[in-house]
């Protein structure tokens, strides 16, 4: 019987917001290792120069022979660049600090939007049999944010709960406005995510309520806790599910895993 959370090749999702500091690179490993443990088979693409979505699935420098850089810009074959992870069913491409120059690398390449779009459709993705490709982006709109969404199907935003995190978000939606209009028609916001929430401060519940009033159903009904486990989970180069499963923030990402599963159903549906 065949699963309808289950797409004709995988569902690409970039991971962004210019702002650094909400949780998009958590986001990015947490949420991968969740839908890993629902028995989905996922693909994290760092696009970060700072590289810590590598060292938080346990790639170390010396690890990372080839990266997102030689697959943008030096043509290596998708498979060379893909390497496994601790954690069962979760894969990455690593970067490391030779993606900083891919910008101005980038400027001179009539394909430079499109360069990620080809590279993770290349004939063997479909032997690969990924269900979801997470691309986890630099903090900030620059050529390498812009590959990602012209990649990707779905873009999500993790939203940090604290004064000014709406700011900034109309230069985001304007940038996916405009990726839509020129190169990705089909790009949509798969969804807001409030990250580092504590219900005991009320400001992340006025942030909260902002949002919802603003955003509507684009802000997911998780929300994702300041949580110790969370943040003390890189330093052991393992995702919070495998560092204490049974932590507030572990189980918060099992449901945004979760959730987004049941709103990829529905949208498959329609």
């Amino acid at each position: 019987m065949s699963d309808p959370t289950r797409l004709p090749g995988p569902k690409i999702i970039s991971v962004a917001n210019q702002k650094g500091g909400v949780g998009k690179t958590t986001t990015t490993i947490n949420l991968g290792a969740a839908l890993a443990a629902q028995g989905r088979k996922v693909l994290v693409v760092d696009l970060d120069p700072q590289g810590n979505a590598s060292t938080g699935l346990g790639v170390e420098n010396d690890a990372r022979e080839f990266t997102t850089y030689d697959l943008l810009l030096d043509d290596v074959d998708l498979e060379t660049v893909i390497q496994a992870t601790g954690t069962e069913g979760l894969s990455i491409i690593p970067a490391t600090v030779d993606l900083s120059s891919a910008d101005i690398e980038l400027i001179s390449n009539e394909k430079r939007v499109f360069l990620l779009h080809d590279a993770l459709r290349q004939h063997a993705m479909d032997r690969l049999n990924y269900d979801f490709i997470l691309i986890d982006c630099p903090p900030s709109l620059n050529l390498l944010t812009v590959n990602a969404m012209v990649a990707s199907h779905s873009v999500l935003v993790p939203l940090q709960s604290e004064f000014f995190a709406l700011e900034g978000l109309s230069q985001l939606m304007l940038t996916i406005r405009e990726v839509r209009g020129t190169a990705n028609p089909d790009l949509r916001i798969e969804g807001i995510v409030l990250t580092m929430y504590d219900a005991r401060n009320n400001l992340s519940q006025q942030v909260e309520a902002d949002a919802r009033e603003n955003l509507g159903e684009l802000v997911f009904s998780t929300v994702i806790p300041r949580n110790v486990r969370v943040s003390e989970a890189p330093s052991y180069a393992v995702p919070v599910l495998e560092y204490d499963p049974q932590s507030k923030g572990a189980q918060a990402y099992l449901l945004l895993a979760k959730e987004l599963l049941e709103k990829n159903v529905k949208i498959a549906a329609q």
